[in-house]
């Protein structure tokens, strides 16, 4: 595992797995004006993708990158077992890789905090305007398809060549595609049951620890 003649890669989703909460959504309810319960339902609902939920929301925001990221400092939630999970593939060579459908001001903050920031992520990126208006950027959205902000299979596909071997973990509706075209799946919630659903092969996990313990017993 993790040797120089086996490449592996671990690409984690960020809200409610990393992150056991779903950050994103406490901003939302905490920044925004009323409507946004309308557009997440649509989405939950599989009637427009996060890229159009987004673009829909982002208007209705009200507040400050200093407070939304004060908010983040006293609300996050890191799994407890994660920056462990990080020590213990920093030390077999395996390379670990944040991807997410949420936002790019808060996962930096929290990896900040718990000294995690040398982590690569992919996300959608927030820009803060005068102020409490904002925008949100798609740099890794795919051409081809409307659902994600965050194409997280594009992500992927593009390091598949690099590593002998891929392993995803996730939660959630954004985790249900990468999932598919991953070597080794770690999932709950929501992405648990569309795995059962698709017939796609994964492991139930409640924390890092338990992908930590299911990882060694492969060496």
């Amino acid at each position: 595992m993790g040797s120089k003649h086996f490449r592996m890669l671990v690409l984690c989703d960020f809200d409610g797995t990393i992150c056991t909460m779903d950050m994103g959504n406490e901003i939302l309810n905490r920044f925004t004006d009323e409507g946004w319960e309308a557009i997440d339902r649509a989405y939950c609902a599989g009637e427009i993708g996060s890229r159009d939920a987004y673009t829909q929301v982002a208007s209705l925001f009200r507040g400050t990158r200093s407070q939304m990221l004060e908010y983040v400092s006293t609300s996050e939630r890191m799994d407890p077992y994660f920056p462990e999970f990080y020590k213990f593939c920093r030390k077999k060579g395996v390379d670990i890789k944040i991807v997410s459908d949420g936002l790019d001001f808060y996962i930096e903050a929290i990896l900040r905090k718990y000294n995690l920031q040398d982590i690569e992520f992919f996300s959608n990126v927030v820009v803060f305007g005068d102020g409490n208006t904002l925008s949100i950027e798609f740099p890794r959205m795919n051409d081809q398809c409307e659902k994600c902000g965050t194409c997280k299979n594009s992500v992927l596909k593009q390091y598949r060549s690099d590593y002998d071997h891929v392993i995803y973990v996730g939660n959630g509706y954004s985790d249900v595609c990468p999932a598919k075209d991953a070597d080794l799946v770690f999932a709950k919630d929501v992405l648990y049951e569309k795995c059962k659903q698709n017939g796609t092969s994964c492991v139930y996990y409640e924390n890092f620890h338990d992908i930590r313990t299911f990882l060694e017993k492969l060496n």
